[in-house]
């Protein structure tokens, strides 16, 4: 039977934007690179596998997905290549796809340079923006030029490590993997992964086994490794096709524990634990814990490492080095924030905006997930390109709303919101007498974010000053890793959200996580709410709630923190003293 590649929606949906961004540069018709981006966006947002749907025969189930496209998938699947897309690169180099993630630059640029200086990389590209070799070109100047250059700078400081959202869903792929490889009696993800950091380096897995040997060569063997970096008998290291990076360690089972605690780290958090240990007469390794006199104390589970030091186990996500060992000797470690506490999704959006689910299809998932509090939040008018709702809609809007609060009954309270948008001058796009209709307000930035930081910060303090406003939806604006947030001071923010008692929220999305841990923890310090919303756009956006929630955790957030841990008439009670205090 021939090898199969079984490739994520993730990466599916990569390489057909990857075909859409040469096709553009190409000069390819505009329907035909779109039908790529919709496939792209449809495979990403779908809520079963790929993978499972070819093999029912079900591909072109997928909108967007017709028999062209879904005959690319099944070669993918069954070759693992496609000869269209090495075509594609033979025509166009396919280092242009990079520029396109320089700010400013379009396909028809970027095709521009290639053609009439040759450009076909970064670096090309910033030594001819250095020499003044682009401004003579059509529709170029001195200042596009010098815009370029701003933005490779930008670029040049976006972080190489995996965003969290592509990391964690693969990760848990490869321990199904390894949990039925013969010999593996447990394994267990580790590193920066495992204390969810918002990027990651490599996906850390640690095994117990007494069959390292047998382990390490399924681990090398695994059908989507195209690298393997080096392999000993206790340790492998691997490069995927999708370019992530993992190490798998095994340890004998009666080993695991110190093994585990050690590969979680962090380097900080273990320095701290060593000394610890050192000051009990002990030396503290991935191994065991050693006596002065040589004897052993092996951990078979990670508590009891913890245990051994005279401490209780602790939350990965809190391994940082931040005081967390402090906090568990005082006997002052919080408890932290758990995805079953989350009862409201308080940012959604439907298709009256940019949402791909109707009020109700949407009021459906969220009952699905067990929630009880559902706000409806479509982008306000000036976010055009996201089909932001005019005054009108709005209030159009109102008559879906109620239906779907009629079927739903007492299952779900729905509350009619909006994500409005906060403008150049610092005014929201709708006036205060609408804002007044809603149950709840979000204020977000999406424009702008480059303006130099009295600016920007002028606009969300009045925003914040807004008495309709009741939310700040992800504060910075960052996406991970393609975008830097705004150059704000977050310490006079959460100070202004704590005096006009407006909640800040962690945005769930992998490519946001806005607030950032240490702010939400400057915020839960202060006496800020902070809430935790998905944004959600597709039904299994609303699946990335672990990632905000994990975000939460690393912040030191509780659940009295939390405004989404409150029952619907708790929250509704809260929006409602608000505005008894404008």
């Amino acid at each position: 039977m021939p090898k199969v590649t079984r490739f994520s929606n993730q990466q599916l949906a990569e390489i057909f934007r990857h075909i859409a961004d040469l096709l553009e540069i190409k000069g390819e018709i505009v329907y035909k690179t779109l039908a790529y981006r919709k496939a792209a966006d449809n495979l990403e947002g779908l809520g079963r596998d790929a993978y499972e749907l070819w093999q029912e025969g079900k591909l072109t189930d997928i909108p967007g997905v017709g028999a062209a496209i879904s005959e690319k998938i099944e070669e993918l699947f069954t070759s693992g290549r496609l000869g269209f897309l090495e075509k594609l690169e033979q025509e166009v180099p396919p280092t242009l796809g990079e520029l396109l993630q320089i700010p400013d630059l379009g396909p028809k640029k970027v095709a521009l340079f290639w053609r009439q200086l040759g450009i076909t990389n970064l670096a090309e590209l910033e030594e001819a923006a250095q020499s003044g070799k682009l401004r003579d070109l059509p529709g170029m100047g001195e200042k596009s030029e010098a815009r370029i250059l701003a933005g490779i700078e930008a670029y040049s400081r976006r972080t190489t490590r995996a965003p969290l959202g592509k990391a964690w869903p693969y990760a848990q792929e490869l321990i199904a993997y390894l949990r039925q490889v013969e010999g593996v009696r447990r394994v267990e993800l580790a590193g920066s992964l495992r204390r969810m950091r918002a990027t990651i380096g490599d996906i850390d897995l640690v095994v117990a086994t007494t069959q390292a040997d047998k382990v390490m060569e399924a681990f090398a063997e695994h059908a989507d490794v195209m690298h393997v970096l080096s392999k000993g008998k206790m340790k492998t290291s691997v490069e995927f096709h999708n370019h992530l990076r993992a190490q798998l360690w095994a340890h004998a089972p009666q080993r695991f524990g110190t093994a585990w605690q050690y590969a979680t780290g962090s380097k900080e958090h273990n320095i701290r634990l060593r000394e610890l240990a050192q000051k009990q007469g002990l030396s503290l390794s991935d191994q065991a814990l050693v006596h002065e006199d040589g004897s052993e104390i092996t951990c078979e589970e990670e508590e009891a490492v913890y245990q051994t030091l005279g401490l209780p186990w602790m939350p990965p996500e809190l391994r940082e080095d931040r005081g967390e060992i402090q906090a568990a000797l005082a006997g002052r470690l919080p408890q932290l924030v758990s995805i079953h506490e989350i009862q409201a999704e308080l940012h959604a959006h439907t298709t009256w905006s940019d949402g791909k689910m109707s009020v109700m299809e949407l009021a459906q998932a969220a009952k699905k997930r067990g929630l009880k509090t559902l706000s409806i939040t479509d982008h306000s008018s000036s976010l055009g390109v996201a089909g932001g709702l005019s005054i009108q809609d709005l209030r159009a809007q109102q008559e879906e709303i109620a239906e779907a609060r009629k079927a739903m009954g007492e299952s779900l309270t729905i509350l009619h919101g909006c994500e409005v948008e906060i403008r150049a001058d610092g005014s929201l796009d709708f006036p205060n007498e609408v804002l007044a209709e809603l149950d709840l307000v979000i204020a977000a930035l999406h424009s702008g974010l480059r303006q130099p930081r009295a600016q920007v910060m002028e606009r969300i303090t009045r925003a914040l000053q807004n008495p309709y406003v009741d939310i700040l939806a992800h504060p910075t604006g960052r996406m991970i890793p393609n975008r830097e947030g705004a150059d704000l001071d977050m310490a006079q923010i959460i100070e202004l959200a704590a005096n006009h008692n407006v909640a800040l929220e962690i945005n769930a999305h992998p490519e946001r996580l806005d607030l950032d841990d240490v702010h939400a923890r400057m915020a839960i310090e202060q006496g800020v709410k902070v809430c935790i919303n998905t944004d959600a756009h597709t039904e299994s956006d609303l699946d990335m709630l672990l990632f905000g929630v994990a975000t939460a955790r690393r912040g030191w957030v509780t659940p009295k923190d939390v405004i989404n841990c409150w029952g619907s008439e708790e929250i509704q009670h809260w929006l409602r003293s608000r505005r008894k205090n404008r």
